[in-house]
C-alpha cells in the first residue's frame, strides 16, 4: 500500500486528486494539508467525499509528510520548490502539479514566474511527467514535474507531426480554450459567473506562462527550437480544454490519420478519433483521456489537429496519478479507467 500526502488539498486539483486516490486500490491517503482549513474534516469542505475520505486537513508539516511514500503538491507556483528538497532528502518521492520543476532553465523560470528559483540544482533531475513521451524516465524518477493543462493538450496534438518531421516547426499556432476551473479555486471578478457566462475572450496573448513549457517540449520532439504562437481563451464552462493546432506541411505527408493512429496505438489515455471527427470537451469530462482528430482541409498544405482534455484530470490530477503509478511500479492505468461523463 502506497502512503500518499497532498499539499494543498482544498483547490480544484487537490480535490480531484482526492476523488481519484480515495478509490485507488493501492493507495492510502495519509495527509492532506491546508493552512486555511487545518483541523476541518476534508468531507466538510467537499461533501462529495463523505464516506470515502476520512481525514482532516492539517498544516503542511514536513515531519508528517516525510512519513509518506509520495507527496503531491497541488499548490500555487513557488511552494513545492521550497519543500521538495527536504522531502527528497528524506526518501519521499514528489510530484509537483504546479510549474516549479517544468522548465529546465532557472533563468527562464525566474523570467516567467517573477522570482529566483529556490532549488535550481533539482531542475536537471526533475522528469517532465508527460507519460506518452517520458514513460521510462518517469518510472525511475523521484521528482516529477506534472505538465500544465494547456501544454498537455497542445503537445499531444503536435508530437506525431514533429516526430515524423512533416511540418514547419518554426511556424506553429496553438489556439486553445479552457473552462474557468483552469484559473483555480479563488474569488476573482473575471471568474464570476456573471462575468464569464455568455462571454468568450482571449487572454495572455503577449505571453502566457505555459508558452515556454510548450516550446521546450516541442523542441525536444523536433530536435530543434520551434516557433510557436500560443493564444489561450476563457470559455464560459467549468471543465475542459479544446486546442485547435495549425501547422504547415513541408512535404508529402502520406496518410496523416494512419500516422496518428500508429503513434498512439499503445497509449491507454490518448484516443485518436476516426477521420473527419470533431472531438468535444464533454466527451472527456471527468476522464483521464485526450481525444484527438487530425484534418487536412481541402487537401492543402495546412494540417489542423483538434485536441481535447479535461483540464483537471488528464490536464492535472489524473496525469499526476498516472505518473504516481509509473513511479511506484503499479499498472499505469490503475485507478484511472474512467469513462467521460455524458451529458
Amino acid at each position: 500500500m502506497i502512503e500518499v500526502g497532498i499539499v494543498g488539498g482544498t483547490g480544484y486539483t487537490g480535490v480531484e486528486l482526492l476523488r481519484l486516490l480515495c478509490r485507488h486500490a493501492d493507495v492510502r491517503i495519509r495527509a492532506v494539508t491546508s493552512r486555511s482549513d487545518a483541523g476541518k474534516r476534508v468531507d466538510s469542505i467537499y461533501p462529495n467525499l463523505r464516506g470515502f475520505v476520512d481525514v482532516a486537513f492539517s498544516e503542511p508539516d514536513v515531519e508528517v509528510l516525510a512519513q509518506c511514500d509520495l507527496v503531491f503538491f497541488a499548490t500555487p507556483n513557488g511552494t513545492a520548490m521550497r519543500m521538495a528538497p527536504e522531502l527528497l532528502d528524506r526518501g519521499v518521492k514528489v510530484i509537483d502539479l504546479a510549474a516549479d520543476f517544468r522548465l529546465k532553465d532557472a533563468a527562464e523560470w525566474a523570467q516567467w514566474y517573477g522570482e529566483p528559483h529556490a532549488c535550481p540544482e533539482l531542475l536537471a533531475e526533475a522528469v517532465y511527467g508527460l507519460p506518452e513521451v517520458n514513460r521510462a524516465a518517469i518510472r525511475k524518477a523521484r521528482l516529477v514535474a506534472n505538465p500544465g493543462c494547456y501544454p498537455t493538450a497542445v503537445q499531444l496534438g503536435f508530437l506525431p507531426l514533429l516526430a515524423a518531421g512533416l511540418i514547419d516547426g518554426a511556424h506553429l499556432v496553438a489556439d486553445a480554450k479552457s473552462g474557468v476551473s483552469g484559473a483555480g479555486r479563488k474569488a476573482e471578478v473575471p471568474m464570476l459567473m456573471a462575468e464569464a457566462g455568455e462571454s468568450f475572450k482571449a487572454y495572455g496573448v503577449a505571453g502566457h506562462r505555459h508558452l515556454p513549457e510548450i516550446r521546450q517540449g516541442l523542441a525536444e520532439a523536433a530536435g530543434a527550437a520551434v516557433g510557436l504562437t500560443f493564444v489561450p481563451h476563457l470559455l464560459p464552462m467549468i471543465r475542459g480544454i479544446h486546442a485547435t493546432l495549425y501547422s504547415r506541411l513541408t512535404g508529402s505527408p502520406g496518410d496523416l490519420q494512419d500516422l496518428f493512429e500508429r503513434h498512439y496505438a499503445d497509449e491507454p489515455f490518448v484516443d485518436v478519433l476516426p477521420a473527419g471527427s470533431h472531438p468535444e470537451t464533454r466527451n472527456v469530462r471527468g476522464a483521464n483521456r485526450c481525444q484527438i482528430a487530425v484534418h487536412r482541409p481541402q487537401g492543402g498544405d495546412t494540417v489542423v489537429v483538434l485536441s481535447v482534455i479535461d483540464n483537471l484530470v488528464k490536464g492535472a490530477a489524473g496525469q499526476a496519478v498516472q505518473n504516481m503509478n509509473l513511479m511506484c511500479g503499479l499498472e499505469e492505468t490503475a485507478g484511472l479507467m474512467l469513462v467521460g461523463l455524458s451529458p
